[in-house]
């Protein structure tokens, strides 16, 4: 293996160029001395011959002196560059000692990364790895790369060794993504060396590939269930036909009535479900909903167990969004008990010349059960509309139940996120460390899925309302392109961003929702190529836009995504993908914030999301120095005095694990009654008061801290935490001048707030 230059290991390095130059001044000195010399000895026998015209004695002996001073000032320059070449080598021998030893500590400390590490020098040819990438080629037959391989003919050894089985590239990306002979997965990120060099990081990254292979099981598991909930209670045989006479949808009921040996008709054309016979007498009817007509008729079919039944059919025509035919929905209801009672009766007009007052009785008889069966009819309707306003009321009422609770709900969840923090920086070892890092991972996973479900049902209660103001779309794009870029690396694609710095007029939390969800659903739905979210200017708004290259949607289908639960199946896939809510939030969330969203589309080459937002102008207002984030967290929060007040035990115990852990003195309560036998709120000493916003019996934070704060000659920083998001709470927080946080609550967050409170002795805004 070649030894790295001490410019590589940041030691100082002696010029080679200036050694060269000693070198060859050296010779030059000596080659001019030796011509001094013959000078020197021909003017002597010069003189010496007696030759004519040769120069007085006397002057040749003076010029031979001078000749002779001259060859001592060259011999002394001569000895004095000598020496200092000396003093030159000495110092190369230390340098070269000191670059060695630069080179072992580089070693050591490579080999104790738990990523595989690579060196190259600025030929990019291997200088020197560590164990840890030692350790992959273990799996193949080839040795590792010899020191001085290239980097090309590293990667191609790689390949042709079976040691990378899979590789997603891409070229605009911070790294790319292998998997190896021994199934796991890395990550590779280079960084240049000031040389010129360059130093490969490989990243064991299979942890997470796994749990989003997890996460996207458990979407699709959701899904599926939401579908059973909303199809199995339907009581009538509901199907929708595609403009091909496929069957695109169908309940239970229709399934299992048209079903033939357990098969279900979804996916089948109508011609393969029905007799030649019947699909010939049903397509009249079905070319007049085709042709834009609603048609109600009657129709005798037998089942698979050869039962005739009659049915009333009704289709009715499905418009596009440019006005074409997309399909046509089927409702069909079974009607044989009263065709029987018309063809009893039609049978009885027919003998009536021969029995007319018989025929007249039973016709009597047969007009008082029609009637009586047109009363139950329009009695069971009745009951239809009261159970449907009833389950409208439940649904409602759900809704609002759900976003009500939302309180309870994130409780437990806040409890959990506390306590996995502070085993986080507890030390149990590597291995105890990734099953703490994996429990936090999945909170993240449950605090994901539960808030959509709390927005959902938020925005279906209306409880939500916007906080409209202006600002600078650069950073709220910047993060989510940070944000995201990982994904889509995850996924293979290739995410490009195009940002912009102008000022518009909207909700920042519900605007990065939208673009959030479009990112979202075109990773999902992309296999290959690359997703750009980018900005177009109009003459008053600006045009967000997130472009994709997947499979593109039907014309007939790009309003129907928007509605919750509706996905538009991509061609080959194996199954549909997500919940089918994040376009139906995107479109609730724009009808609040009265941006338009469009979107265009064509099938195999890719869509286009947008959502147009009016430009803004920011307002003048006093300017606030922002936290210095890493110094505060840097900054020790030993013997800060802290009251926690929390009607849940379990979110005060986590809190006062959590703060202990950073040397607070902690005390903990339930109620400010329970404050009170503890201390006297007046007298005793505190920097920071930690509120819950709910309390029991009927009592709130605010009232609570007012209490405290009016007991005492000076109040008392206060930092409200909550999981009310409504803009009248977090208005009221900010009038008072306390620290509002969301729960769950961050660890970090909660940190930094408390630093920059104790540091500058007052509250800040914080939305958590």
């Amino acid at each position: 293996m070649p030894v790295p230059s001490s410019n590589q290991l940041g030691v100082p390095d002696t010029n080679p160029n200036d050694h060269a130059a000693l070198a060859r001044r050296i010779a030059e000195l000596e080659a001019e001395n030796a011509r001094l010399r013959k000078i020197r000895d021909a003017l002597i026998v010069r003189v010496e011959s007696g030759a004519a015209h040769k120069p007085a004695p006397y002057a040749a002996f003076e010029h031979s002196v001078v000749l002779a001073e001259q060859v001592r000032e060259r011999t002394e320059a001569l000895n004095q560059t000598m020496e200092e070449l000396k003093t030159s080598n000495k110092a190369l021998t230390r340098t070269r000692e000191e670059a060695e030893t630069s080179r072992q500590r580089l070693s050591d400390a490579i080999e104790s990364i738990a990523d595989g590490f690579v060196l190259f020098d600025h030929q990019h040819r291997l200088i020197q790895t560590n164990s840890r990438f030692r350790s992959y080629w273990r799996y193949t037959g080839e040795g590792v790369p010899p020191s001085g391989a290239h980097i090309d003919e590293v990667r191609q050894l790689a390949v042709a060794s079976g040691l990378i089985v899979e590789e997603h590239s891409e070229p605009d990306s911070e790294g790319e993504v292998f998997l190896l002979s021994n199934q796991r997965w890395v990550q590779m990120t280079e960084r240049p060396t000031r040389e010129g060099g360059l130093v490969v990081l490989y990243s064991d990254i299979t942890d997470i590939k796994n749990s989003e292979m997890a996460r996207r099981i458990a979407a699709l598991e959701e899904s599926e269930r939401w579908i059973r909930v909303v199809t199995d209670h339907v009581p009538a045989l509901i199907a929708y036909v595609g403009a091909d006479l496929t069957i695109q949808f169908c309940n239970q009921v229709y399934a299992a009535w048209y079903g033939r040996n357990g098969e279900s008709p979804l996916g089948k054309n109508l011609a393969s479900i029905h007799s030649p016979e019947m699909y010939q007498r049903l397509m009249p009817q079905m070319q007049e909903a085709l042709s834009g007509q609603s048609v109600t008729f009657e129709f005798e079919e037998f089942g698979e167990q050869g039962q005739a039944r009659y049915m009333l059919r009704s289709y009715v025509p499905n418009f596009g969004e440019r006005g074409e035919i997309a399909g046509f929905f089927v409702l069909i209801r079974d009607v044989t008990d009263r065709r029987r009672t018309a063809e009893a009766l039609e049978q009885a007009y027919d003998d009536l010349e021969c029995r007319v007052e018989e025929r007249t009785m039973a016709l009597t008889e047969l007009n008082t059960q029609l009637r009586q069966e047109i009363n139950e009819r329009n009695a069971a309707e009745a009951r239809l509309r009261d159970a449907k306003l009833e389950a409208e009321r439940a649904n409602l009422s759900k809704t609002k139940f759900l976003a009500a609770v939302s309180h309870d709900l994130l409780q437990p969840l806040n409890a959990a996120r506390l306590f996995t923090s502070a085993l986080q920086e507890q030390s149990f070892g590597p291995r105890a460390e990734d099953l703490v890092r994996s429990v936090s991972t999945s909170l993240d996973d449950v605090e994901g899925l539960l808030g959509t479900l709390v927005d959902i049902s938020k925005l279906d209660a209306g409880v939500i309302k916007p906080d409209v103001t202006a600002f600078d779309l650069r950073d709220l794009l910047n993060n989510i392109a940070r944000e995201f870029r990982q994904m889509a690396m995850a996924e293979g694609l290739q995410l490009d961003f195009v940002g912009s710095s102008v000022i518009v007029e909207s909700d920042s939390q519900l605007l990065a929702r939208i673009l959030r969800n479009f990112l979202t659903n075109a990773i999902r739905y992309t296999e290959e190529g690359r997703v750009l979210l980018g900005c177009r200017r109009e003459a008053d708004a600006v045009l967000l836009q997130v472009w994709d290259t997947g499979p593109g949607i039907p014309q007939n289908k790009l309003t129907e995504i928007f509605q919750e639960f509706k996905r538009v199946r991509k061609v080959g896939a194996s199954a549909d993908k997500g919940l089918g809510l994040g376009l139906a939030i995107v479109d609730k969330i724009s009808r609040i914030l009265k941006h338009e969203v469009s979107v265009s589309s064509i099938e195999g080459k890719g869509s286009v999301f947008s959502v147009r937002v009016p430009m803004g102008k920011l307002r003048p207002r006093l300017a606030v120095a922002a936290p210095d984030t890493h110094n505060l967290m840097n900054q020790d929060l030993s013997g800060a005095k802290i009251w926690v007040i929390d009607n849940d035990p379990a979110i005060c115990q986590g809190m006062q694990v959590v703060l202990e852990g950073w040397g607070c003195q902690v005390v903990t309560a339930v109620s400010l009654a329970d404050l009170e036998r503890q201390l006297d709120p007046s007298k005793c000493l505190v920097d920071v008061v930690l509120a819950d916003y709910h309390l029991d019996n009927d009592e709130n934070g605010v009232n609570t801290v007012t209490a405290i704060n009016g007991s005492r000659h000076s109040p008392v920083p206060v930092v409200m935490i909550t999981a009310n998001y409504t803009n009248e709470l977090k208005q009221h927080i900010r009038e008072l001048g306390y620290v509002l946080m969301n729960k769950p609550v961050k660890p970090l967050k909660l940190r930094s707030a408390l630093n920059h409170i104790l540091l500058s002795g007052t509250s800040v805004s914080s939305n958590g």
